[in-house]
């Protein structure tokens, strides 16, 4: 009997069946192995998600530095919006009427240096609704705003939700997705930034009406939400969302697998401590901690590992502590099932 595909044993989870073995959830191509799924940004939403930072279609520029691990910031200080009441006179909607959609797919895939038929294509159309009224106004100045103008910041996300809406469209036509992604962070390490029913009220209707499209068209709708925001999950089951990423462990993830069980396969689940010893660390508690993580999550399918040491790649240190989670994770969680 032939081996299945990396993506097609990913994809199993998605359905709510048991896979073959335990998949890794993956952002991206780290080396020569086809990995289960990669994310895609299209390129329509401009270039502010590069190493070297940029622009985004609403004019927000945004920043990297070696020590965000070059993931990009908006740029401190330089903020579009002080005062939500005038955001019509400040935001345009871009014009993508002009937009070479079909090179972008090419050219975006291309990029990824993915096959196809070895690894799913995670396609995130969205900048997201929280994430980009913080990238307009400042955390401070966006969730006094939300707040303090709750009406105004809903016409906003209306506004900003119509265009993700139409490159969510383009990307299902062009892409041909076989996953749909929204990456909004509105959680902190200790608890989310809002409360449960302001995003309730003011976010989870714009998340519905992003992915409507993706829902319609039967492709996976999967979410991506740092920090503890373990207190939103049932209100993303309740619109669609069968995946969550990336599931830190400061939510009670053994409670959400037993609450959802299947229906909201968890996608992450792991992270690394940072001994006092470090850069020396015990290869051996690292292992277990890999087992003790499929053991809890996976049992019955619904699970993907995903996790690791997150900085310089090229450090010495953390290529050898993540060589030794990836072989835990391939040694242990590819018999798990068996």
């Amino acid at each position: 009997m032939s081996r299945i595909s990396e993506k097609e044993n990913f994809m199993m989870m998605l359905r709510g069946e048991q896979p073959e073995w335990v998949p890794t959830y993956s952002f991206g191509k780290m080396g020569p192995e086809d990995p289960a799924t990669c994310w895609v940004t299209p390129s329509v939403l401009g270039t502010h998600r590069s190493p070297q930072g940029g622009f985004d279609r609403w004019g927000v520029e945004y920043v990297t530095t070696e020590e965000t691990g070059f993931g990009a910031l908006p740029k401190p200080g330089q903020f579009l919006i002080d005062d939500i009441t005038k955001w019509r006179d400040i935001l345009k909607m871009p014009d993508i009427s002009d937009f070479d959609w079909e090179k972008a797919a090419r050219d975006d895939i291309a990029k990824a240096g993915i096959n196809r038929e070895e690894t799913a294509v995670v396609i995130l159309p969205c900048d997201g609704i929280f994430q980009q009224l913080m990238a307009f106004m400042g955390f401070t100045e966006g969730l006094c705003a939300m707040y303090e103008e709750p009406d105004e910041v809903m016409e906003l996300f209306e506004f900003i939700s119509d265009f993700y809406v139409e490159v969510t469209k383009k990307c299902i036509e062009y892409y041909k997705p076989d996953i749909f992604n929204i990456g909004d962070d509105s959680a902190t390490k200790k608890d989310p930034f809002v409360s449960h029913q302001m995003f309730q009220e003011m976010l989870v209707p714009f998340y519905k009406k992003v992915a409507q499209p993706a829902l319609d068209a039967g492709i996976p709708f999967e979410f991506h939400n740092c920090g503890r925001c373990e207190d939103y999950l049932q209100d993303l089951v309740d619109i669609g969302v069968c995946c969550w990423d990336p599931a830190q462990e400061v939510n009670d993830l053994a409670a959400v697998k037993a609450k959802f069980g299947n229906d909201l396969c968890i996608c992450g689940g792991f992270d690394f401590q940072v001994p006092i010893t470090w850069p020396e660390f015990d290869e051996e508690e690292l292992r277990a901690h890999v087992r003790h993580t499929i053991d809890t999550l996976a049992p019955g399918g619904g699970y993907a590992f995903c996790g690791g040491v997150v900085g310089n790649f090229s450090d010495p240190a953390i290529m050898k502590a993540n060589m030794v989670i990836a072989d835990e994770v391939n040694t242990y969680g590819h018999k798990f099932y068996s």
